[in-house]
């Protein structure tokens, strides 16, 4: 007597599959894994740089956009008040001024050579506590006669007239 519970007949209807999966779906996976890793590249350039960006700003824009700035690192030039200059134990204590408008500056550390009286300088650093007082932690000199020369309308005295 020949079973009848087994059936012999071969199965036509399964597609073939690929290795790794079905279709496309392997390949799916594959551009979706390489996206996520350009977006989170991209993520993270755009919080390093940002993070990295120092704003430049001269004495008078910086003390009017005070508010805006608050204790953000940025960069401020102006032109070295005579007379004000007072190293103390850590660094050297002035004034800038720019347009008219000075600004109490505190450095740490040591200021380069060539700083002095109406020198032009930019320094590092940010405001520090409610007034416009600004701490600093770097001084570079601009040297006065080819800086003055190349930019002739941005440096101007400490009473606020033009060079």
């Amino acid at each position: 007597m020949i079973d009848q519970s087994v059936d012999l007949t071969t199965e036509t209807s399964r597609a073939p599959q690929r290795p790794g999966g079905t279709g496309g779906g392997g390949r799916r996976r594959l551009w979706l894994a390489g996206l996520v890793i350009v977006g989170a590249l991209a993520f993270l350039m755009v919080k390093g740089l940002g993070s990295s960006l120092v704003y430049f700003k001269t004495a008078d824009q910086a003390v009017a956009a005070r508010g805006q700035l608050g204790t953000t690192a940025f960069q401020i030039e102006g032109v070295v008040v005579p007379g004000t200059v007072h190293p103390t134990a850590v660094g050297v204590d002035f004034v800038i001024a720019n347009r008219g408008v000075k600004v109490p500056v505190t450095n740490q550390g040591s200021p380069p050579q060539l700083f002095q009286p109406n020198v032009p300088v930019v320094l590092v650093g940010h405001f520090e506590g409610p007034g416009n007082h600004y701490l600093s932690d770097q001084i570079m000199v601009k040297h006065s006669a080819n800086y003055v020369a190349q930019h002739p309308g941005r440096v101007t005295a400490p009473d606020g007239s033009l060079r």
